[in-house]
């Protein structure tokens, strides 16, 4: 089924969803307010008959919580629905261009890096604000650390693991609308810092205490109701739970404050835990990241939705004067503050792991969307000739529009140099850049924008849009100059694929061609590969000196006093400048 299709009939069957599930939210509202009106009128009628009162009371707050929780459930369900409904109206959205509300990824451009800034991988309108679709912070940070990496390692399984989930859309949609659904400004680290810093307070004994005292607390009352005793008993036994529970008040408090801000992060990366678990994955790379959340007996979303219930309960300390009477008769608070610190020491080692895995897969999620969302896109063969670098038919820039987009092939060995001379606005920058991201998509096990890529997987380098620093006092020139040191450095200990837009723009033409042959006969001598832009025709005459350099060109034709491109990448040297041209044509100089 095409893309839009398909995320137009899920909308539909979504929209039905929540229409019903309003619904039940109403009817439960409705049902809660009528019992609690119905416990005021059972204390009114059954006034000075106090074990009636008492059973009154008793069988509401049941009937109450019963309702309170099964309206928390749906209201859940009701979100997660919800949160389906925005993930479709999304993709149609970005399907139309629209990237509102879609993080650009400039926090994650770093001035010392291999290549992005250069090849609109983050910022506005990037690569990265078209394809992030993840929902945890941290599953951000990951799919953005993945296109920093430069790795080049393991291409083709990257590819299955794509393809494989590529075809889960609905697997897909409903991992991440439970991972949107958390709210907390807590993210797992935090989470992981305050469970290995958590120093445990409460005594053993109340591994099994509160039970005890719970028992007979229940059994006083039952006596009382029945009119055995009266109430002297049962409040010195009230009494005596306070003298039990008032210690640890203050430090109990401060463990429902840290709890009551994970509790919402924990239940769903149980629910996002669970989703992993049942899921049969085929492909290497998902199964090694299903293996690292088992464990020895129970399973890891069993695990966390364990503490997580516990956090829950010792929550219900907050509602109305349930925290008063529980503490009082059942020791509320130290029986699941022990609970907790007891899972705690269990499994907080583990919870490191559980984590990490939850937000690998939501960086995948954006992966195989992205894929899912391109079907006409192909996955790039790894090279068996050890000596081809690069060879693509029909070659496009995944960011511009299909439509208008010119696509071109492009193929040369290792170790080989492409000068690359053309008009303005011929179309050079923007090749560079094509071969540039599906270079990086590539390694990142995604496929590319063309009718047939073969490559040997190779680390990017490049420097394209330098620019001057007035914070660190620092010129054009000299910017340029640190920026050629540094991939200089960089091929010294590797092998990389180098890519340059007009070496040594800020200085005088003289210096400018005498520095940039040196540079580039020392690229070549390097064993280097890459594609080098350059207005610069003297640059091209090393072609002649050395095989491994070879010169294209991006051309522009004046056609009845008008600019005309064709962005066609083709063999030998420009001829045709248009500086003059446009001077003249845009009146900023006379004829």
């Amino acid at each position: 089924m095409e893309p839009n299709a398909f995320y137009q009939q899920r909308l539909d069957a979504i929209n039905t969803d929540l229409k019903s599930l309003k619904s039940h939210l109403r009817l439960l509202g409705s049902l809660r307010l009528i019992v609690f009106i119905s416990i005021g009128f059972g204390i009114y009628f059954f006034f000075g008959q106090w074990g009636w009162v008492l059973a009154t009371i008793g069988l509401g707050i049941v009937t109450f919580l019963f309702l309170l929780n099964r309206y928390a459930n749906v209201q859940r369900k009701f979100q997660f629905v919800d949160e389906l409904r925005k993930i479709n109206e999304t993709e149609i959205k970005r399907s139309h261009g629209d990237l509102s509300g879609a993080d650009t990824g400039n926090k994650f451009i770093f001035e010392e890096h291999d290549f992005n800034q250069d090849i609109d991988l983050f910022g506005e309108g990037s690569l990265f604000q078209w394809m992030d679709r993840t929902a945890l912070k941290n599953g951000r940070k990951t799919l953005a650390d993945w296109f920093n990496s430069n790795d080049i390692s393991d291409i083709e399984e990257k590819q299955e693991a794509v393809q494989e989930l590529k075809d889960w859309a609905e697997w897909r949609q409903e991992y991440t609308a439970t991972a949107a659904m958390i709210k907390s400004e807590m993210q797992s680290e935090d989470v992981n810092e305050w469970m290995q810093n958590h120093t445990a307070f409460v005594p053993k004994i109340h591994a099994w205490f509160p039970i005890a005292f719970s028992i007979v607390s229940i059994g006083l009352i039952a006596v009382l109701s029945v009119g055995l005793i009266n109430w002297i008993p049962l409040f010195i036994w009230m009494m005596i739970g306070a003298f039990f529970t008032s210690p640890y008040v203050k430090r109990v408090t401060e463990v429902y404050n840290k709890t009551s801000k994970i509790d919402d992060l924990l239940r769903q990366y149980s629910k996002l835990l669970a989703q992993i678990e049942g899921a049969e994955f085929k492909s290497t790379r998902l199964q090694g990241w299903k293996n690292e959340i088992l464990t020895n007996g129970t399973p890891a979303s069993t695990s966390l939705n364990e503490i997580s219930k516990h956090i829950e309960a010792l929550g219900n300390r907050n509602i109305m004067l349930f925290g008063i009477i529980a503490n009082l008769f059942f020791l509320w608070d130290l029986r699941f503050t022990y609970r907790i610190e007891q899972w705690i020491k269990g499994f907080d080692g583990a919870l490191v792991q559980w984590f990490v895995a939850v937000e690998k897969f939501d960086s995948m999620n954006s992966l195989a969307n992205y894929a899912f969302n391109h079907p006409n896109y192909i996955y790039p063969t790894v090279s068996s000739d050890k000596k081809m670098q690069l060879s693509a038919k029909s070659l496009g820039h995944p960011l511009l529009n299909p439509a208008k987009m010119i696509t071109n092939d492009i193929s040369l060995n290792q170790e080989d140099f492409f000068i690359i001379t053309g008009a303005n606005m011929a179309g050079k920058s923007t090749f560079l850049r094509t071969v540039a991201m599906n270079i990086v998509m590539a390694n990142s096990g995604l496929p590319v924008c063309a009718e047939s890529f073969e490559y040997s997987p190779v680390k990017l380098i490049s420097s394209m849009r330098t620019s001057d620093s007035l914070v660190n006092d620092e010129s054009y020139f000299f910017s340029e100059l640190k920026r050629l040191k540094y991939i200089v450095n960089k091929i010294e200990s590797g092998t990389y694929f180098i890519i340059l837009d007009e070496i040594l723009k800020g200085t005088n033409s003289v210096d400018k061609a005498e520095g940039s042959r040196k540079f580039v006969e020392r690229l070549v001598k390097s064993k280097s590969t890459g594609l080098i832009a350059t207005h610069d025709l003297s640059l091209c005459t090393l072609a002649d000196k050395y095989s491994e350099i070879q010169n294209h060109y991006f051309d522009a034709e004046i056609v009845n006093d008008e600019l005309f491109f064709d962005y066609r990448f083709k063999d030998g040297i420009c001829q045709n400048m248009n500086a003059s041209f446009l001077l003249r044509k845009m009146k900023i100089v006379e004829d």
